[in-house]
């Protein structure tokens, strides 16, 4: 099919790639990776030739004409920090990725992947609101302690198109409203969108807000730095704790919602106190960015994998539905999001940004 649009979002253990084309979904597939090859490869950019070569299976195999396709996109990697939108994939971003110079992820990949399909079919490469993505207003940056600023750090993408898709479907326009987004997965983040850019976020990879299946999410300081201390924790082993072993992991052993919600409805009481309490620091972390709105809130909007849970969904609604509407997304789509997000480019709807040339605006205080 003509105005075919090839997306690809590389993870840790899989490569997701589809096609669209005129707002309908070709061909999607999941291709997942064992751990041996995985492991076979000294660096995530030594996996580049084998995905690739998967990819082009993927095409092969689901019949996509070269001569059909108008672009490729990718997901977007750790970059330097900016502003919301569709960027075309150049040099500068190439470059720093590949020398991985804000840190190493299997995400790095997506722009470079898109690249290499635009190159061999001639066609633009792009990606879409990467988890960098900072539209934080100065005051937000501010931590409490003299060289340390927070940062926006979050599910961007998937943030950004849930709060379209449900503004969208009761007649509202992104650019001109209010919502809070909580994406709800093994971590979790929630960003107030003030007129189309997210001003603040609950940012759980750094350790902020609150515990979620596989994160701490804010832990009392003082306490944390004796358990550092104690165990002689190296920065990259309290990172370790804090994004990937702590949250209801800690407590249960468990990170599959599933299993936990079978437990809960079986009586175990232990399992619905943990899930109680990561609901109740959920809702507060809503409450505060309800304040960052001013009160001015027009929908919240549950999204990620843990919205699935309707025991969650309902224990967060309960202490949230007097702040505004809220709406349940479950799970993600951010192959979708990151397909849109060129269909709004080539509909001119907005700019294809320059990465070059993007950069965050911060105040100097002097």
């Amino acid at each position: 099919m003509k105005n075919t649009v090839l997306v690809i979002n590389p993870g840790s253990t899989s490569t997701k790639v589809a096609c669209f084309a005129e707002h309908q979904l070709l061909a999607e597939e999941t291709i997942r990776h064992t751990t041996q090859e995985i492991s076979s490869f000294k660096s995530i950019f030594d996996q580049l030739d084998f995905r690739k070569n998967l990819i082009v299976d993927f095409i092969e195999k689901n019949h996509i004409k070269p001569e059909d396709l108008i672009a490729a996109v990718g997901r977007g990697g750790l970059l330097k920090p900016i502003p919301g939108g569709t960027y075309s994939v150049d040099d500068e971003m190439i470059e720093d990725l590949k020398s991985e110079k804000y840190s190493t992820h299997a995400s790095n990949l997506g722009a470079v992947l898109a690249n290499e399909f635009a190159e061999l079919y001639g066609i633009p490469a792009y990606i879409v609101d990467p988890v960098v993505v900072d539209e934080f207003d100065p005051i937000a940056r501010i931590s409490g302690l003299e060289g340390i600023e927070r940062r926006s750090v979050g599910h961007a993408l998937n943030q950004k198109a849930a709060g379209r898709k449900v503004l969208a479907d009761n007649g509202y326009a992104y650019e001109e409203s209010n919502i809070i987004v909580a994406h709800l997965g093994g971590g979790i983040s929630i960003g107030a969108h003030q007129k189309g850019r997210m001003i603040d976020v609950v940012n759980g990879l750094d350790g902020e807000g609150p515990y979620s299946p596989e994160r701490t999410g804010g832990l009392p300081l003082i306490e944390f730095a004796r358990v550092i201390q104690s165990k002689g924790l190296s920065i990259a082993e309290a990172k370790a704790l804090i994004a990937g072993n702590g949250g209801i992991k800690s407590y249960l052993n468990e990170t599959d919602l599933r299993i936990i919600d079978k437990k809960i409805a079986a009586g175990d009481q232990k399992a619905q106190y943990y899930i109680d309490g990561m609901c109740y620091q959920i809702a507060k972390s809503i409450g505060e960015m309800a304040t960052v709105l001013a009160g001015r809130v027009d929908f919240i909007v549950l999204t990620g994998g843990v919205s699935y849970s309707a025991y969650i969904v309902d224990q967060i609604k309960a202490n949230i539905e007097w702040i505004a509407p809220v709406e349940v997304l479950p799970g993600e789509m951010e192959m979708k999001a990151l397909y849109e997000g060129v269909v709004r480019v080539f509909e001119n709807r907005e700019p294809a940004r320059n990465y070059k040339e993007a950069n965050i605006k911060k105040v100097e205080v002097g």
